[in-house]
């Protein structure tokens, strides 16, 4: 584990931190490695094999600009703009959140402490659901596939709406006239407060590549949303309430920075609810109709074993 803090910290100051799919995959198997050295490597493939699927579809997404937006895309703009008026305008001014929040907050001479606390918040999208996934399928396979399972239907459901309903953030719409104010992208300008130039450098090139006109809904803080909701009821209520300040914290990181709008954010939560209401009486449905189909026993038991930590083993034998 030392040799692989040592080699992501280097990493993380050379190339950047770990926001392309491929390369945050490469990390997340040494680190499991690293963490349980002993097991045999058929092990250790099988996290790769497990994982092939996920690491596709991010791929897949990173490569939607060249197929969901291009030159003659006319995105969807002003319903964007009118939905947020409509709900905040009324209380600051006839302008949406996003430029509210950066004629007061945003200083583009000097970058303050929450500038930073807002590029860590924006980079732990990147993060947050894949290393829960990773502890998941370290401790427990079960809930590693229903994490993921619910994982796949979010991921896909933003995939096919960012085709059928391409949406322009607020830094594209002020870029192109639909907004008569400024509005800067500030997600990554906290880490040059410490001289970590390069940290976002990867984040940068895959916001460039990116496709730009994907703001509804907010995966981000969709994303931020589903990991707390999964393990909330895992958790004692007294934690719940610091739980829940992280998609809130998101949801103020994206629409400062110029990322999203209110709206996009309510839709990404809509998503969520959505998927979890889906899957949970998909997964009932399916072990009861297991259980008939194998005469009312526990198809658990039916299952093949899997590879045993010796760690594991022992404890258990005391």
């Amino acid at each position: 584990m030392a040799v692989w803090t040592v080699a992501f910290v280097a990493g993380w100051l050379i190339i950047g931190l770990p926001t392309d799919p491929l390369y945050a995959f490469f990390w997340l198997w040494a680190l499991t490695v690293a963490w349980r050295p002993h097991l045999a490597w058929r092990v250790h493939i099988g996290f790769a094999r497990d994982w092939l699927p996920v690491v596709i579809l991010l791929a897949v997404y990173n490569f939607s600009r060249g197929f969901a937006y291009d030159e003659n895309t006319r995105p969807h703009v002003t319903e964007l703009i009118d939905a947020d008026l409509w709900m905040f305008g009324w209380l600051i001014g006839d302008q949406v959140p996003t430029v509210w929040l950066q004629e007061r907050l945003y200083h583009p001479d000097q970058i303050l402490w929450y500038d930073v606390l807002i590029s860590w918040v924006y980079f732990s999208h990147f993060f947050a659901s894949l290393g829960a996934a990773v502890i998941l399928w370290l401790t427990s396979r079960s809930r590693w596939a229903a994490f993921m399972r619910r994982w796949f239907l979010l991921s896909a459901a933003g995939l096919v709406t960012y085709f059928l309903y391409p949406a322009a953030p607020p830094w594209w719409a002020a870029e192109y006239g639909h907004l008569a104010d400024e509005v800067a992208r500030v997600s990554t300008r906290g880490w040059h407060a410490f001289g970590l130039h390069g940290a976002g450098n990867l984040l940068n090139l895959g916001q460039h590549a990116a496709n730009p006109v994907a703001a509804i809904p907010s995966l981000h803080t969709a994303f931020a949303l589903f990991v707390v909701l999964f393990f909330l009821p895992s958790v004692r209520r007294r934690w719940w309430p610091l739980m829940l300040a992280y998609p809130l914290a998101m949801t103020f990181t994206l629409v400062y920075a110029g990322e999203h709008y209110v709206i996009d954010v309510l839709v990404g939560w809509a998503y969520v609810i959505g998927v979890f209401l889906v899957v949970a009486p998909g997964e009932r449905w399916w072990a009861a109709r297991q259980a008939r189909r194998h005469g009312g026993r526990d198809t658990a038991d039916d299952r093949p074993a899997e590879p045993v930590d010796p760690d594991t083993a022992e404890r258990v034998s005391r």
